[in-house]
């Protein structure tokens, strides 16, 4: 009989429901992924599988998460987890997840952590991280007979509290105090990786167990999401060298200053930490290797040091692309309350009246009345009563959110190239921007400039007296005087030119074959990479349009939203007309991934691209591309930025949007059946002649 687990009010971060033993999900890791998150929602610890999936399946797209010896860790934060929890299967058939020696893994965890997750459940899952690099550990999950059996050998490594009599897995994976010949040896570092969960602990651990195989005092300090336990100051003094094993910038690198370093990234320690190990003694002795700075500028931030490594090139497309991100909530809630308040009080509410010097809407809210309303909106064909109150608050709403557009991406640029002194004089270019009319294209540069500048000043050698002041006042006030006088003095004309020439460049593409290119090329932009950075740049160049208010900016934002919802939209047709070819957990994706795509939320796809991108992407981007054009060539036009099918009272040509939308599904899908009925074929001869 089975001993049961007395959870004792804490939750398990692993139970019988959250294991599948001898699984056979598929051949490729994105079905093991997308199988592991069914595992999880079923377990009623997440929303439902789609969106764990596709939030795993991104972060794997960012680095492979196998390591050596047969092992994988999927992980994410996702906010479709409801409670923390380890999804564990053991495969029949091992499927390659990267893994530097090259094995396929059979072993597969999928940490799935809530947006939240707490310092405590962290922690837990700092632990697994450890456990798994050591053999005997692993040898059971692979000799256990029953899940119940996994669920206990897990427990008593990363929740030994829970098991009556539990020994803390802490204690028995951490290092033996020193002992033997090397014994005066110690040696401490950090470790970090993007996600802060699995590769910074598991790293941490590898290296510890290095050094007790070595006989040395070994202490990593796993610099996490969440609390950090940092290092003893009296260890780090004793120390004789140090191991910064890292994918972000090591905080508080200071402490270190002037001993000796092996500076790698954080799979090197997961892979060979015992040569690690070896290198960081052969440093101490040696007089030329490489220390860690000591004077301020070298201990002062990592961050910034890191950043110095990293191509200016790849360094601004960072930048550019955190000012987008901040700047999209602004653009879809302010346009989004526009659209509403179209809706409610009629598209006459953002008109001004002859002589007057505010619009209908501003009027209404500050002067309105049930029993006398304006006189400012007669005749105007508008809305009356309480909808035209309602209607023109949400509109003054809407408008007041838009206004933040090129601020808040001119603020984010300047702030991912100078951090955060660079956010003030950012927004400040932004609203000068705007003053000058040079638009979004004047926020990208004033961003840019601004960035810059602070960046430059933060970096200057100041007395001690002055160091508190530069983040406060001496940054934001010489970047904003430098930089706002540029763009007053000498850059406001000339952007302003560009921009008035873009926009009408852009009116006299509304309509002929010029409006037609340009929505082919706005649909394989936005089909390109499903939410990447390309299909992004052509979502801005839509979103900051729409400020101007024309018929042309109407029409490039339909195009560029009737192309976003084609890729869910097809491949979810694809997979009811022919199942065969896909995954089970493809066709359970493709289910509900029809509603993503009347949502317009490309990202729906992204499961069927990391599957098969050579087949589905192309697919994707004729589709996309014929949709464009056709919305183009009908003059379909949206005042909303964001919402698909939902905001349908904010388009214009209504017929005309479907068609375009139906026309697009309808060749994606068919060359999805295609690509993929080709590709099955040639596997199904291949396994004839095999």
């Amino acid at each position: 009989m089975t001993e049961t687990i007395d959870t004792g009010g804490a939750a398990p971060l692993i139970i019988p429901e959250l294991v599948a033993l001898d699984a056979s999900p598929g051949s490729d890791k994105s079905d093991v992924i997308t199988y592991l998150a069914g595992v999880v929602a079923g377990a009623g610890r997440a929303d439902g599988p789609e969106g764990l999936a596709a939030d795993a399946l991104a972060r794997e797209s960012t680095a492979p998460t196998g390591i050596p010896g047969g092992i994988a860790i999927p992980h994410c934060r996702s906010e479709h987890v409801l409670a923390a929890s380890l999804g564990f299967a053991r495969l029949a058939e091992p499927v390659d997840f990267g893994a530097a020696d090259g094995r396929a893994a059979d072993l597969i965890f999928m940490i799935a952590a809530p947006a939240g997750a707490d310092d405590m459940h962290l922690k837990l899952l700092a632990k697994l991280a450890r456990g798994l690099m050591r053999t005997d550990f692993t040898d059971a999950l692979r000799s256990a007979g029953s899940a119940e059996e996994v669920v206990r050998m897990v427990t008593e490594q990363v929740q030994p509290e829970l098991l009556e009599g539990g020994a803390g897995a802490e204690e028995a994976s951490a290092p033996a105090p020193a002992s033997g010949s090397g014994a005066e040896r110690v040696i401490v570092g950090a470790t970090s990786c993007p996600t802060g969960i699995a590769h910074t602990f598991m790293a941490a651990e590898a290296l510890e167990q290095a050094g007790k195989d070595r006989g040395i005092t070994v202490r990593i300090e796993g610099q996490g999401s969440g609390r950090i336990d940092a290092l003893d100051p009296e260890l780090i003094k004793r120390a004789d060298a140090v191991v910064f094993a890292h994918d972000l910038p090591i905080k508080g690198r200071e402490r270190f200053a002037g001993k000796p370093v092996i500076d790698v990234g954080v799979k090197a320690a997961v892979n060979d930490a015992g040569s690690l190990i070896d290198r960081a003694l052969a440093a101490i002795d040696d007089p030329a290797a490489q220390r860690v700075p000591a004077d301020a500028a070298g201990g002062q931030d990592a961050a910034e040091e890191d950043e110095g490594s990293v191509h200016w090139a790849r360094r601004l497309q960072r930048a550019v692309m955190t000012g987008v991100s901040y700047m999209i909530p602004f653009v879809a809630a302010g346009g989004l309350l526009i659209a509403l308040g179209f809706l409610l009080g009629g598209y006459g509410v953002a008109l001004t009246p002859d002589g007057a010097s505010e619009s209908i809407a501003a009027s209404v809210v500050k002067d309105y009345s049930l029993t006398n309303p304006p006189t400012a909106i007669a005749g105007e064909g508008i809305h009356s009563g309480m909808l035209l109150y309602l209607g023109s608050v949400l509109f003054m709403l809407g408008q007041a959110a838009m206004g933040f557009l090129v601020p808040a991406l001119s603020g984010y640029i300047a702030f991912g190239l100078a951090g955060r002194p660079g956010i003030a004089p950012g927004f400040a270019m932004g609203v000068v921007a705007t003053a000058v009319g040079s638009g979004f294209i004047g926020g990208l540069v004033g961003g840019i400039l601004a960035g810059y500048v602070a960046a430059w000043l933060a970096g200057l050698a100041v007395p001690r007296w002055l160091r508190g002041l530069m983040p406060v006042v001496v940054i934001p006030l010489g970047t904003t005087l430098v930089v706002g006088g540029l763009m007053y003095l000498v850059l406001g004309r000339p952007l302003a030119a560009l921009m008035t020439s873009l926009q009408d460049g852009l009116t006299s593409m509304s309509g002929g074959s010029s409006a037609i290119l340009l929505g082919v090329i706005l649909g394989l932009m936005m089909c390109f990479d499903l939410g990447g950075p390309v299909n992004k740049a052509a979502y801005l160049f839509a979103t900051a349009g729409l400020s101007a208010q024309t018929t042309a900016s109407f029409e490039i934002m339909a195009a560029v939203m009737a192309a976003g919802m084609v890729p869910p939209l097809a491949v979810s047709v694809a997979t009811f007309l022919r199942p065969r070819l896909f995954t089970k957990a493809e066709v359970e994706n493709g289910r509900s991934a029809w509603l993503l795509g009347l949502s317009f939320i490309s990202e729906g796809a992204i499961p069927f691209a990391a599957a098969d991108p050579l087949r589905i992407i192309p697919a994707t981007m004729a589709g996309g591309a014929v949709t464009g054009a056709l919305s183009m060539a009908l003059h379909v036009g949206s005042r909303a930025p964001h919402g698909g099918l939902f905001v349908a009272f904010a388009i214009t040509n209504v017929v005309g949007f479907l068609l375009a939308i139906l026309a697009g599904v309808v060749v994606t899908s068919a060359l999805v059946v295609v690509l993929k009925g080709l590709g099955h074929r040639k596997a199904a001869a291949a396994a004839v002649a095999a």
